[in-house]
């Protein structure tokens, strides 16, 4: 019966990770969310300029920059019926296609206000190489960072302003190869590692405490018995909870939720087997509980696991 069953779920999780039909734009999508530190309130707007020419449906605008002194090109160019332009103005547009940059970077044409969020996000398929770009209108000056990288799902970073003077910094040759003063970002990762370590301990002593407590009502009070159920649940949650923590730093809340159920799915059936094969020869009673007993633990057990998980999840957001 246990093996039937460890083949039923194998075959099930298969079926869950191999059929399932995830378009290209359902879910969600990878991001960069720059935070700028210290920002004034000077009017300011803010871009990625993309080592490539293109990331998704944003792409370099391919014309000629000295044409658009000519009012009718500069208006057909920026087109401001299409409303692809995010929150730039027409002399903002052309500002950001008129930059050049030393290392020959693109401006996709996507670009956001952010002196009054503080922040700069890109939540549709950002550039995976890119510099952070800000612009003054009212000093008609750009504020540059070094190259970064998309390097999580969900990437952040923070940008301290302090100490970045607007409007008047040196022009510096070695640094800057245009022919205007910019002022230079340093632009440092800040992926919140520390509470994503917090929330993998708390899931994992959370998850170990609710199905040790469970094995007590099912009749598994001895201590062989317990020491079997302490070292499976401990083990199969370590490496559950990593490979989630794993998954959605690389790859996001949609494949998390998938792999999630699937391998809830293999936890349960390596449990049912383990279980169903020997807590009952671990038992010193006359009549052990007979291993189907076993299984319907294992099942009881990760399916309240799981709905304590989700409860929490709904008052802590971010624990789970």
């Amino acid at each position: 019966m246990n093996k039937r069953l460890f083949s039923i779920l194998i075959c099930a999780a298969a079926l869950l990770l191999f059929t399932v039909n995830v378009s290209a734009d359902m879910g969600p999508k990878p991001s960069v969310v720059v935070t700028f530190e210290g920002l004034g309130d000077e009017l300011c707007y803010g871009t990625l300029l993309s080592k490539n020419k293109s990331t998704g449906p944003a792409s370099a605008w391919e014309g000629d920059p000295d044409t658009l002194d000519d009012p009718e090109v500069l208006d057909e160019a920026f087109n401001e019926e299409y409303g692809w332009y995010e929150d730039l103005d027409r002399d903002t547009w052309l500002a950001f296609v008129r930059y050049e940059d030393e290392d020959g970077y693109y401006f996709l044409q996507q670009g956001w206000r952010v002196d009054e969020t503080k922040e700069l996000a890109w939540r549709y398929y950002p550039p995976h190489d890119f510099k952070i770009l800000l612009y003054f209108p009212e000093s008609g000056t750009f504020a540059v960072s070094g190259a970064c990288e998309h390097y999580a799902f969900d990437s952040y970073y923070t940008v301290n302003m302090e100490g970045v003077s607007i409007g008047g910094v040196e022009f510096d040759e070695e640094q800057s190869g245009n022919e205007r003063y910019d002022a230079w970002l340093s632009a440092e990762r800040s992926y919140n590692f520390k509470w994503e370590l917090i929330s993998l301990f708390l899931r994992i002593i959370l998850t170990f405490a609710v199905e040790m407590l469970i094995a007590l009502p099912f009749g598994y009070r001895e201590r062989r018995q317990l020491a079997l159920i302490a070292g499976v649940n401990g083990l199969t949650q370590i490496i559950l909870n990593v490979l989630l923590n794993v998954i959605n730093y690389s790859s996001g809340e949609l494949l998390f939720a998938v792999m999630y159920i699937a391998l809830e799915l293999l936890v349960f059936a390596l449990e049912a087997v383990i279980f169903g094969l020997l807590l009952h020869r671990l038992s010193k009673k006359e009549k052990p509980k007979a291993p189907w007993v076993a299984v319907v633990y294992a099942l009881t057990a990760n399916v309240v696991s799981f709905a304590v998980g989700f409860i929490i999840s709904v008052i802590v957001p971010g624990i789970f």
